[in-house]
C-alpha cells in the first residue's frame, strides 16, 4: 500500500455530469477513475459534485446553481483545484475560472500533466510537450486576458500585435519545431526496429494499470519500472525473451485509457508504432476491475484507430489473485452480474471462448504461468514457422522453471 504524504498533495474536488449518453452508474465508474488520476497527479479528492443535465451547459459545463454550490464549498474548505471529468471548451474554461476563482482542470489536462510527470526520456518528454502545446493553443485567451492590449515601442507601430497573438505565433513555431524533432526520432526508431533482425516481435497492450510491466518483468527477468498508479510506464521498453529455446522480442507499451486525449494519440504515434509493427499482441486485462469489459472495448477501439486490430492476439486475464465476488446462498434469486460471478464461472463465459487464445493468470504470484508460457510459445512459433518454414525443428518447448523443480 502506498503511503500518502499529505503535505505534498493538493486538495481538489471532482465534477461530473449524468447525461442521456452517460447514466449514473457509468459516471461513478468514470469518477472513480478520475479520482485515481487525480491521486496519481498529486491531488487528494475532498468531494465529488454531480448533476443531471441533458447535455453540458455551453457556458459553465454545469448549471448556474451547481456552479454556485461548488464555489461556496471550495471557498469554505480552501480547495485550490476543481477537476472536471470531460474536456472543457476554451470558453467554458475561461468562464469557470472567472466565476469560481480557483484552478480549473479537465480530464485531458490532468492526463497530460501525469504524462509530463512520468516522461523520463527525451523522446517521451518531446511527445508530451507537443501534446500540451496542441491542447494549450486554443485556450490561450484565458491566460492572457490581462495582457490583451496593443504593444508600443520601436518596431511595434502600425497594426501592431497583441500579446496573445505573439504567444500564439511562438507556440505554433514551437509545435512545428517539436514535430520536426519527432520526425527525426521516428526515423531513428524505425531504423532500430528494422535492425532488430528477423526475430518475432510481441507487444504487450492493455488498459493502464493492468499489470503489463509486472508481466514484462516476470517474462524477461528484468526490472522494468512498475507501480500501482496510472501510466507508470510511458517509455517503450523492448527485451529479448526466450521461452523453451525460442527467442522473441517483447515490448512493453504505454497503457490506454477511456477518453484518451486525441493530442496524445497523435503525439505518441511512434510509441504506438511498436504495436502497429508487432507480429503478435498480448492483450493484458485486469479481471479484478469491475469495468474490465469496458477496458477491453477501449483498448480494441484504439487498436482499430491505429490499424492494429487484425493482428494475432492472446488474451491474458491478469490479477486473478486479487479477484473477489459476492455470492449469497445457492438458492439466492438475485440475478447474476459481473460483481457476483466467480472466477471459475468467468472461465466458462465468452472470454474463454473468444476467437483468441485465452489464459487466466497472476503476474504477481505467477499462478498459471506454465499455461501462459505454452500459449505464447505456440503463437510465436506459428509466426516463426510462417516466416522461416525450414528451421522450426530447431525449437522445442520446455519450461525452465518446471525443469528446475523436477531436477
Amino acid at each position: 500500500m502506498l503511503e500518502k504524504k499529505e503535505h505534498s498533495y493538493e486538495k481538489a474536488v471532482l465534477v461530473g455530469l449524468i447525461t442521456k449518453d452517460q447514466d449514473e452508474e457509468k459516471l461513478q465508474e468514470y469518477m472513480d477513475e478520475l479520482e485515481f488520476l487525480a491521486y496519481t497527479a498529486g491531488a487528494t479528492v475532498e468531494k465529488r459534485f454531480t448533476q443531471k443535465l441533458s447535455q453540458p451547459d455551453s457556458k459553465t459545463f454545469v448549471g448556474s446553481g451547481k456552479a454556485l454550490e461548488i464555489k461556496d464549498y471550495v471557498k469554505e474548505n480552501e480547495i485550490g483545484t476543481i477537476i472536471f471529468d470531460d474536456e472543457l471548451s476554451p470558453s467554458q474554461l475561461k468562464n469557470l475560472e472567472r466565476e469560481l476563482e480557483v484552478k480549473i482542470l479537465d480530464r485531458t489536462n490532468l492526463i497530460l500533466d501525469i504524462f509530463a510527470q512520468r516522461a523520463q526520456t527525451s523522446y517521451a518528454r518531446t511527445q508530451v510537450e507537443l501534446a500540451q502545446y496542441e491542447y494549450l493553443l486554443p485556450r490561450l485567451t484565458r491566460m492572457w486576458t490581462h495582457l490583451e492590449r496593443q504593444r508600443g515601442g520601436i518596431g511595434m507601430r502600425g497594426p501592431g500585435e497583441t500579446e496573445i497573438e505573439t504567444d500564439r505565433r511562438i507556440i505554433r513555431d514551437r509545435i512545428s519545431l517539436l514535430k520536426d524533432k519527432l520526425k527525426i526520432i521516428d526515423k531513428q526508431m524505425a531504423t532500430q526496429r528494422n535492425n532488430r533482425g528477423k526475430m518475432v516481435r510481441v507487444a504487450l497492450v492493455g488498459y493502464t494499470n493492468v499489470g503489463k510491466s509486472t508481466l514484462m518483468n516476470a517474462l524477461s527477468k528484468s526490472e522494468v519500472f512498475a507501480e500501482n498508479k496510472l501510466f507508470a510506464t510511458l517509455d517503450t521498453t523492448v527485451r529479448k525473451v526466450v521461452i523453451g529455446n525460442l527467442p522473441f522480442l517483447l515490448t512493453d507499451t504505454v497503457g490506454f485509457i477511456r477518453k484518451l486525449p486525441t493530442q496524445l494519440v497523435e503525439s505518441f504515434k511512434s510509441t504506438l508504432d511498436e504495436v502497429r509493427e508487432a507480429d503478435l499482441l498480448i492483450h493484458v486485462v485486469d479481471i479484478s476491475h469491475e469495468s474490465f469489459e469496458d477496458h477491453i472495448d477501449s483498448v480494441n477501439q484504439i487498436l482499430q484507430e491505429i490499424d492494429a486490430h487484425k493482428k494475432p492476439m492472446i488474451m491474458v486475464f491478469n490479477k486473478i489473485d486479487d479477484f473477489s465476488y459476492e455470492r449469497k446462498d445457492d438458492d439466492d434469486l438475485t440475478p447474476s452480474t459481473k460483481k457476483n460471478i466467480s472466477l471459475e464461472e468467468w472461465t466458462k463465459t465468452w472470454m474463454a471462448k473468444s476467437k483468441f487464445p485465452t489464459v487466466f493468470i497472476s503476474a504477481l504470484t505467477k499462478e498459471n504461468f506454465p499455461e501462459m508460457k505454452r500459449l505464447i510459445y505456440d503463437e510465436v512459433m506459428k509466426v516463426h514457422i510462417s516466416r522461416f518454414p525450414y528451421n522450426d525443428f530447431l525449437f522445442e518447448y520446455f519450461d525452465e522453471e518446471e525443469e528446475e523443480k523436477n531436477n
